[in-house]
């Protein structure tokens, strides 16, 4: 048998497993809530059906990320139809509603800015700097890689971050002839670590503050010492998991040593000018809050003014965007928010929240862990939305008002900051960084598996938010 029906074999294996999972799903989840005596909607179970199916065929690989995401939003709107959940006459608007298009805007926005950015060369400059200071240590260029794109994020978005760091790291091993793949995943987990921070760093703490109404400066007083632990844990966590990538052989490195890094610089004229605004942009948003502008209007008017300025051909450029990623993001963008007009996350949070009883610290603690198992899952930003009513009823509740109020802003706001930014470490499709990590690594011939992502993200997320679990209830008692 060739290597080639080996392959064809193994993966038709997996795809009658995954299939056989998503049947014994759909089964469990129309039957046994009955059996139980558990009422659930019709909306709720094929809502529940179609978010699962979506994320078995992903960590299965039966099917590309942008093929089943397009296919679970068309199947969830026709279901919502049959269901009377939208009208048949309001599901196009319903599906363009569903669709942050902050967010599509925000990556298109940056992705044109960077793409323009790496015509001048300043990418594989950047690569044979890092190279050389690293001395071909690969530890110590994946501390070097790791710390800047945490340190970065707490200031820039990190979706921003990703996108400036990931054409930099593959360049690096391109040069080193060695997989760039574990670098990657290990600057997504440090971007999503270190924007948990700031206001700023990463979207649901824009979407937080803003609820909150959260200051810059209060945002890292508080969550500054927290993320400070974790993200020094997270090193310790990254040299353990890695322990085996961090032993290849590094290629080219003498050769590399004798290379001029300044020749690789094609146009000065470009960088200088896409350098201008590009920090332009990331002025503009550090103080959007106080202007009233979306992160999308910033990132797409930054891009507008760079190909004006460089007279650059619009098809050219385009054609450099990561098309496949945006599209996987509206289609998922659909599922989530049936999922959420059905009432599904609703009813998942209530039902955890209940648990607790009032118990003000038995809340912090489900609210950090709901917000970080559920953000490994579904997008962290719609699931913050959802969860910022809650946190605002609970805030109200006489017994954990007694405990909190007499701090300036609610340890819960905290919490669910915690949970939903390091949550979304857990699976590739758990952040936005994440999802666009894999699309520029794909797009650069390095595929970045569901199950691959999961098998390392998984660990750390669960390792990382246990210890900010641990220092922010010492934080909150310190200060009670």
């Amino acid at each position: 048998m060739t290597l080639h029906s080996l392959k064809t074999s193994k993966q038709n294996k997996k795809n009658i497993i995954g299939i056989l999972i998503i049947l014994a799903f759909s089964a469990c989840i129309l039957i046994l809530p009955k059996s139980l005596g558990v009422d659930l909607d019709l909306p709720v179970s094929f809502s529940v059906i179609v978010l699962l199916s979506v994320y078995v065929i992903l960590s299965f690989e039966i099917v590309h990320r942008t093929a089943i995401a397009l296919l679970g939003a068309t199947i969830i709107l026709v279901l919502g139809i049959l269901t009377n959940l939208i009208s048949a006459q309001e599901s196009f608007e319903f599906a363009v509603n569903s669709i942050d298009f902050n967010t599509i805007g925000l990556l298109l926005g940056m992705m044109i800015i960077v793409a323009l950015l790496a015509e001048s060369g300043i990418f594989q400059y950047v690569a044979v700097r890092a190279s050389k200071a690293s001395k071909a240590n690969l530890w110590k260029l994946m501390l070097m890689l790791c710390t800047f794109t945490a340190v970065t994020s707490m200031f820039v978005d990190n979706v921003t971050t990703v996108l400036l760091m990931v054409p930099v790291t593959i360049s690096v091993f391109r040069v080193f002839k060695v997989s760039p793949i574990p670098f990657i995943l290990a600057q997504v987990l440090a971007s999503n670590v270190g924007g948990a921070a700031t206001l700023i760093g990463d979207p649901p703490n824009i979407m937080i503050g803003s609820a909150a109404n959260i200051d810059f400066n209060s945002f890292i007083i508080h969550m500054g010492p927290t993320i400070f632990v974790s993200f020094s844990v997270s090193l310790v966590l990254l040299r353990i998991l890695f322990r085996k990538d961090l032993r290849s052989q590094v290629h080219n490195f003498e050769e590399l040593q004798k290379e001029d890094e300044n020749k690789l610089i094609k146009d000065k004229v470009l960088l200088k000018k896409s350098i201008v605004v590009l920090l332009f942009v990331v002025g503009l948003f550090v103080v959007h809050g106080s202007l009233h502008l979306e992160p999308s209007v910033i990132a797409l008017g930054g891009a507008a003014l760079l190909m004006v300025i460089t007279k650059a051909r619009p098809e050219r450029v385009l054609h450099e965007v990561d098309w496949s990623t945006l599209i996987f993001f509206t289609g998922l963008f659909i599922i989530v928010g049936a999922a959420e007009q059905a009432g599904t996350i609703q009813l998942l949070s209530s039902t955890a929240l209940s648990i607790t009883g009032g118990d003000p610290w038995f809340t912090l603690i489900i609210v950090i862990w709901l917000s970080a198992l559920a953000s490994a899952f579904v997008d962290n930003i719609p699931f913050t939305a959802t969860m910022i009513p809650m946190i605002q009823t609970l805030n109200a509740d006489p017994t954990i008002a007694g405990t909190f109020g007499n701090f300036q802003f609610s340890p819960l706001w905290w919490a669910l900051s915690l949970g939903a930014n390091l949550g979304g470490n857990g699976t590739l499709i758990g952040s936005s960084a994440g999802i666009i990590a894999a699309g520029l690594s794909e797009k650069n011939g390095f595929l970045i598996t569901f199950n691959r992502f999961f098998r390392i993200g998984f660990p750390f997320m669960l390792s990382t938010v246990a210890i900010g679990t641990l220092i922010l209830i010492i934080d909150v008692l310190i200060k009670l």
